[in-house]
This record gives structure tokens, sequence and C-alpha cells, in this order.
């Protein structure tokens, strides 16, 4: 029980690390003027095949429901956004926590990322059970 947790943080570890990675690249490669735009429209995106992997990664090793496993890479990934993303990357740039967690957007890629886990999940046992 304990290993099936563990790594199903590790693996939310993985879904955030290659999701904030989107989110640093976009400000790199400037296609719209509108930066902080680009950089939501690159995570949205991003995070479609970073919580795939995520899943598979996870699903190829053990199991737990794909709900649960859902849920905490959800917490996980606001659990780093809090101790992490904020401070070293919202903060010096002139922003704040009230703004990042005001922001509808983290609401609707945090609802994304659950659905994303819990339907590929979900396929996923599908295919291991036929």
């Amino acid at each position: 029980m304990i290993q099936k947790n563990l790594f199903s943080i590790i693996c939310a570890i993985l879904v955030w690390i290659l999701a904030v990675s989107f989110y640093l690249f976009s400000f790199y490669v400037s296609i719209i003027e509108d930066t902080d735009l680009q950089s939501n429209i690159t995570l949205a995106l991003g995070i479609v095949p970073s919580a795939c992997l995520g899943t598979y990664l996870f699903y190829k090793n053990s199991y737990i429901k794909p709900a649960v496993l859902a849920l905490t890479f959800v917490i996980v990934v606001t659990l780093l956004d809090v101790f992490i993303t904020v401070p070293v990357f919202v903060i010096p740039n002139g922003g704040n926590y009230s703004e990042f967690f005001g922001d509808p957007m983290f609401y609707t890629i945090a609802v994304e990322l659950y659905f994303i886990v819990l339907y590929f999940g979900s396929h996923l046992n599908k295919k291991i059970k036929a």
C-alpha cells in the first residue's frame, strides 16, 4: 500500500516537472504577443501528454483506482505549485499567491489533469483486464 502511494506521488512529481517545463519553455518561443496567454495555452496542451505519461508509468508497474490516482496527481501538483512554482517562478516575476491561485486557468488545468488521468487510467485498466 505504501509503495503504491509513494509511486503515485513520484509519477505526479514527474507530471509536474513536465508541465512546468512546458510552461517555462513557452516564454522562450514567442508566437503571440500575450505571453501569459501563450504560456497558459501551452500548459493546457502540454498537460495532456504529461498526464498520460505519468498515468501510463504508474499502471505499468502498480494499481490503484483511477479516481484515486487522479486525485493524488491533482493534490501533489497543487502542493508543488504552493511550495515551488509560486515562490521560485511566480513571485520573482512580480506575481503572488493570490494571483496564481485566483486565476481561473489554474482550476481549469487542475480539472483537466483530473479527467485526463481518470479517463486514461480507466482506459489502461480495461486493456489490462481484456
